[in-house]
């Protein structure tokens, strides 16, 4: 590959006419630049320059040579231009994906990235993890927020580095027909009787929900499903039956109370953000910081033990 550093002695000689001209562009000694360019001639096995006593003119093949690489010059240019733009977050892009209830801190955090940088060009999708860390792996996003229940298989995470975010319980959200008289942490076998409300067979958080019920004893007899959590508080609120829901999930809504569960134990599931191994850019690494900042503001997993809409 061509030295850019010679090419652009050879376009300045073209341009000044002379090596020392070049030579002084170039913040060198006239001598050095002539070895530079004796070199250049060497690694094409071209001569580029026809030298006289007094003077230096370029070949035919010289030329050619300096006309491209006036083009070539102006490209790195331009390149080391953009790659400054981007380390200084004046430009680029970022590109952003997150499951639906995790908007509440990132569509805050995304709004304060493009008000700081508004010549980074921002995308968003939603997209379910199952989804959004192979778009990471691919290169599809940059940056997606993502969450992991420890009830199901960890994802594939090869080249792929993980920012824990915060950890979210599971709640019950129950209608005012089975509401407890106090505020304890309830048992999930004491609603092993009730109808359930649980996302369709396809969906992830459906596995959870079976999976911890079984793990509370019992087989949960579902009736209703749904993929949509609005929807499914509204089931809740309407008295047809009792759902799991995660905290950010967990929105007031007239006639639902969210009860704290205290058999099985453990029931969160862990929110993070998802980039590529390594590497990260400025835009990638200022938005993680962003987001971090957000979810501390939300108070990170509090919540009260029981929340009646």
């Amino acid at each position: 590959m061509l030295d850019p550093r010679r090419l652009r002695l050879l376009r300045d000689v073209a341009r000044t006419g002379s090596i020392a001209g070049a030579a002084q562009r170039d913040g060198r000694t006239a001598a050095a630049a002539s070895q530079q360019l004796a070199a250049l001639e060497r690694q094409t096995g071209v001569r580029l320059l026809e030298r006289g006593a007094r003077s230096v003119r370029l070949t035919e093949a010289g030329r050619v040579l300096a006309e491209h690489a006036d083009r070539v010059l102006s490209e790195l240019d331009s390149a080391e231009q953009a790659l400054l733009s981007v380390a200084g977050l004046r430009g680029g892009r970022l590109r952003v994906a997150a499951f639906g209830t995790a908007a509440g801190f990132t569509v805050p955090a995304l709004g304060a990235f493009q008000r700081h940088h508004p010549g980074v060009e921002l995308t968003f999708v939603e997209l379910e993890p199952e989804e959004a860390v192979p778009a990471v792996r691919a290169g599809e996003v940059d940056l997606a927020v993502t969450h992991q229940y420890a009830q199901l298989p960890k994802p594939d995470l090869r080249g792929l580095r993980q920012t824990p975010l915060r950890s979210e319980r599971l709640l019950l959200a129950v209608p005012p027909s089975l509401r407890p008289g106090d505020e304890s942490p309830v048992r999930l076998r004491d609603y092993a009787g009730a109808r359930w409300i649980a996302p369709r067979p396809v969906a992830g958080f459906q596995a959870v929900v079976e999976l911890t019920c079984r793990a509370a004893g019992f087989e949960p007899k579902v009736g209703f499903r749904t993929d949509n959590f609005d929807t499914m508080r509204t089931l809740v609120a309407a008295d047809f039956g009792v759902a799991l829901v995660p905290e950010l999930a967990a929105a007031p809504t007239q006639g639902v109370t969210f009860l704290e569960v205290a058999r099985p134990t453990r029931l969160a599931r862990e929110v993070h953000a998802t980039t590529r191994a390594g590497g990260a850019s400025p835009a990638v690494e200022h938005l993680l910081g962003l987001l971090v900042e957000r979810v501390s503001a939300r108070g990170g997993s509090a919540r009260p033990r029981r929340r009646p809409g």
